[in-house]
């Protein structure tokens, strides 16, 4: 039988706690939860992690880049910029659906606990591969004249803000169709809202 290596061990840490975390929240959810979650000791589990606080920085770093590659990639296309946003809200979109954890996370615990964040995560350090690709994309959008020129939070808060709405409204189950029904319609919106006119 094969032995499971630290860094498998340590994958299966971050997502028992990204479900603990996204169903439970982070207060309530507490290190001997998790660690039983995976089958292992309280003692093991600081082998690994420290504290809950740094695994909630963990967490968030890792959702960050798994976004950031994801855009990564939809920027790299060699297709036009109303695309790119459709792109970007359908990989979101399934993300929601696949991986719900990730956007509960965000939402559940992120932005509501911000000051779990505070030493090492100050202002978007935490979350810099998402929002250095989002920056990218507008910049290009606005390079070849396809969306207006204006403040990055004014773009990326209505971008983020409509995605992280309609997410919210899915996992409320108030939705009557599911999350890929509104692809086309929200990314229309979206590009429709920051085009250049």
């Amino acid at each position: 039988m094969a032995r499971i290596t630290k860094e498998e061990k340590r994958g299966g840490i971050i997502s028992a706690a990204l479900k603990l975390f996204s169903q439970k929240g982070f207060y309530i959810t507490t290190i001997p939860d998790i660690a039983q979650k995976v089958g292992m000791s309280v003692g093991n589990f600081y082998n690994y992690f420290a504290s809950k606080e740094l695994l909630a920085k963990e967490l968030l770093m890792y959702i960050a880049e798994y976004l950031g590659k994801r855009i990564r990639e939809i920027n790299e296309k060699d297709i036009s910029t109303e695309e790119k946003i459709y792109e970007i809200v359908s990989m979101y979109f399934t993300m929601a659906d696949e991986k719900p954890e990730m956007i509960q996370y965000f939402l559940r615990v992120y932005l509501s606990n911000r000051e779990v964040f505070g030493e090492g995560c100050e202002g978007m350090i935490c979350v810099s591969p998402f929002v250095t690709e989002m920056m990218i994309f507008f910049e290009e959008g606005v390079a070849v004249n396809d969306l207006h020129n204006q403040d990055f939070f004014s773009a990326f808060g209505l971008f983020m803000g409509y995605l992280g709405g309609m997410v919210f409204l899915f996992g409320e189950k108030i939705l009557p169709e599911p999350l890929e029904w509104y692809k086309t319609s929200i990314s229309q919106n979206i590009y429709n809202a920051l085009k250049t006119r």
